[in-house]
């Protein structure tokens, strides 16, 4: 049954040629729910798994479970549709392929299995963090062009990484975003405003600890671009940094201790957590 502990639920670019599908039946299952009076509180409840992962279904994130179609199908009213249409899910999802670059697999991988990812994003909100709409304009303003059909394959790679906010245990997640990308509305205003929402749902959560980084800070310990620092289970913590498609893993003690350090004096100069959240309401207040 989806949802179960230790459990890993498919993503949708871990299934070869079927973005459209789940997206589609996302559709259908929140159409049917709503037909049936019923929300998405009451129907995790029903399940036994997170509102939030049945928020992740109805978008197209996150794939279905076989069993979790059959379960779902008589709370529904589905008539026996969901419950026929989980054995082509149990036949994609037994088809999964990860189609991220080769130069990310390695990092796509380790951070699904972290138990601890801290992040800094001085250019953009945060791949984890990206809505949709967000993530679409940032790849249709790149250069060179990626033409549609790649723009669709790199949206759902990205979009599927998502998944690690149902992972269990729940990881230790942090954020530091400076200002500046708080202030460049990519997509435009609706679609800004969209990926601000989100940013505030986000750093509600108790494993999330998003904070700002002030433009007007007159000291900066990290010019030198993006990074993440990373954590294993059983492991010590690595450095992770990408630049142009090209990426550098580093695991050295005196490597990693500078990215710590760095990291360590830029949360202590941003605005805390909470004033982070202020800041994000008073933004969308703004649009």
């Amino acid at each position: 049954m989806a949802g179960k502990a230790g459990e890993r639920p498919e993503r949708p670019a871990e299934v070869d040629g079927t973005t459209h599908l789940f997206r589609a039946l996302g559709k259908i299952i929140r159409t049917l729910r709503r037909n049936a009076g019923i929300s998405q509180t009451e129907l995790a409840a029903l399940t036994h798994v997170s509102e939030d992962l049945i928020s992740a279904i109805e978008r197209g994130v996150r794939v279905p479970q076989p069993d979790f179609l059959i379960q779902i199908d008589p709370l529904l009213n589905a008539g026996g549709a969901l419950t026929a249409a989980s054995e082509d899910v149990r036949t994609a999802v037994s088809r999964a392929r990860v189609r991220h670059p080769n130069w990310f697999q390695d990092f796509a991988k380790a951070e699904a299995e972290a138990v601890a990812l801290h992040y800094y994003a001085p250019h953009a909100v945060p791949g984890l963090l990206q809505t949709q709409a967000y993530a679409d304009a940032v790849f249709r303003h790149r250069r060179p062009l990626h033409d549609d059909t790649q723009i669709e394959k790199l949206l759902a790679d990205r979009l599927s990484r998502q998944a690690i906010f149902e992972k269990q245990p729940l990881p230790t997640l942090s954020f530091v975003i400076e200002e500046a990308v708080l202030r460049r509305p990519m997509g435009g205003r609706e679609a800004f405003r969209e990926q601000l929402q989100r940013l505030l749902e986000v750093a509600q959560f108790r494993n999330v600890y998003l904070q700002i980084m002030p433009t007007e800070r007159d000291g900066h310990p990290a010019l030198d671009g993006q990074f993440t620092l990373i954590t294993l289970l059983g492991q010590r913590e690595a450095a992770y940094t990408e630049n142009y498609g090209t990426s550098r893993l580093f695991v050295g003690l005196e490597e990693v201790r500078t990215y710590t350090e760095r990291y360590g004096i830029m949360r202590a100069q941003a605005l805390t957590p909470q004033e982070s959240l202020e800041y994000l309401k008073q933004l969308l207040g703004e649009l």
